[in-house]
């Protein structure tokens, strides 16, 4: 007995197994690059917003009395040195965006520090401070001591910390 066996494919506009398996291999190669490219562009954007949310930061009306015009001066004249190096370094590393951000933020973190302590703490406290602040400080203190902060006993500044931090928000 003969037997004939037929098969129909149809191939037509179809990837061979071959043509797939090299599209595959090349997303994996490219997966990286496409990663450190965002990272890249995310690290230039960050260092960019970072200089203009320092220089909106001065530049603002209820800041005006609380910064000295000096310290007003270096933070605008170190962001604008910052964003003309960004301008003229488009193609710059990841790593040279966030040296620039980590000059940046070493030149204006000490003295945002300083007004938001002169201004008597952070920003969403209390608007306009403690109008003639506490006289005769807390009587008999604060209650349990400060939630997460120092106990009763503990002496100032045994946080350990260096005084508060500013962390960027998005």
């Amino acid at each position: 007995m003969k037997e004939n066996k037929i098969t129909i494919t149809n191939d037509k506009g179809r990837l061979s197994k071959d043509e797939i398996e090299r599209m595959v291999n090349e997303a994996e190669k490219f997966k990286d690059e496409d990663n450190a490219h965002r990272d890249r562009i995310q690290a230039k954007n960050g260092l960019e917003a970072y200089c203009f949310n320092m220089k909106s930061t001065v530049d603002d009306e209820k800041m005006k009395d609380k910064i000295t015009e000096e310290d007003k001066k270096t933070i605008v004249d170190k962001c604008t040195e910052t964003l003309s190096w960004l301008d003229a370094n488009q193609s710059a590393t990841k790593e040279e965006f966030e040296h620039q951000q980590k000059e940046l933020e070493g030149v204006c973190t000490p003295i945002i520090t300083k007004l938001y302590q002169a201004a008597g703490g952070a920003p969403g406290g209390m608007p306009g401070g403690m109008p003639g602040g506490m006289p005769g400080g807390m009587p008999g203190g604060m209650p349990g001591g400060m939630p997460g902060g120092m106990g009763g006993d503990a002496a100032p500044n045994a946080g350990g910390g260096a005084g508060p931090t500013i962390e960027e928000v998005d």
